[in-house]
């Protein structure tokens, strides 16, 4: 079942000369359950900006999207229910503690008050937050704060993610934790699409892959249909040969 359907979505910006800049330039794809959709692209790519489209924080110029089959435009509040959203600056409460914090958006998401509580318990052994579960987040390392962070997403158990970023300024360990979590979440049933500057991991986590450039897709698929694609193994290189990155350049000396 197609969780995210994506059809030539456009977003355009105004700039100072009156002609828009499309950032966003007929984006089409879909994401199944229980997939990692990588999209991947420099930046400026536009995959930010599609991302708060998807999500809702931002309108589209024109095109559709549906999250868990719910009108991105016309079912806003459904599209919410059904969406997690992670982002390597996702702020927390630095008052309230990593349990205080679950409770409470477990209770803004719809959860009862005993009901977010146990949800609550639930995640903090899922995601081994004990430890410092009764901290304040403001006294927490980057690393625990995005664990929390993904205990806040996943509070209402929603069938999709959307991970920007979300592995970004993490220590070696903190890093194989999130990474632990994502894969987790794909192999129970989740849909994530996964936005990230390290191909390294999108290569080893993704089963699909949007490579964005200037908007658009120059190409899409599984790993190794984007290796026979492009003639080359490696994601990263894969990428610079698709957007012919060294003609842009000039190729390198011999």
């Amino acid at each position: 079942m197609d969780m995210v359907v994506v059809n030539n979505l456009v977003k355009s910006f105004p700039t100072p000369t009156g002609v828009d800049k499309r950032a966003v330039d007929g984006l089409s794809f879909r994401v199944s359950a229980g997939q990692i959709y990588g999209l991947l692209g420099p930046n400026g790519a536009g995959k930010t900006t599609t991302l708060r489209m998807l999500s809702g924080l931002m309108s589209a110029t024109s095109g559709s999207a549906a999250i868990a089959g719910h009108d991105v435009t016309a079912e806003p509040m459904e599209v919410k229910r059904s969406l997690g959203f992670l982002t390597a600056n996702t702020g927390l409460y630095l008052r309230l503690t990593a349990r205080e914090t679950l409770a409470y958006f477990g209770q803004l998401c719809g959860l009862d008050p005993e009901q977010a509580r146990r949800r609550g318990e639930e995640l903090i052994a899922e995601l081994s937050l004990s430890d410092f579960a009764d901290l304040r987040c403001g006294a927490l390392s980057t690393g625990q704060r995005q664990r929390v962070n993904i205990a806040r997403a996943l509070v209402a158990d929603p069938p999709v993610l959307i991970m920007d970023e979300p592995t970004l300024g993490l220590d070696v360990l903190s890093n194989r934790h999130m990474l632990a979590h994502i894969r987790r979440a794909r192999d129970n049933g989740k849909t994530i699409i996964l936005s990230t500057h390290y191909l390294d991991e999108a290569e080893a986590m993704c089963d699909q892959i949007g490579l964005l450039h200037e908007g658009r897709f120059v190409a899409e698929g599984d790993l190794q249909t984007l290796r026979e694609l492009s003639g080359e193994e490696r994601l990263s290189n894969i990428f610079l040969k698709l957007i012919h990155a060294d003609e842009a350049v000039g190729a390198e000396p011999q």
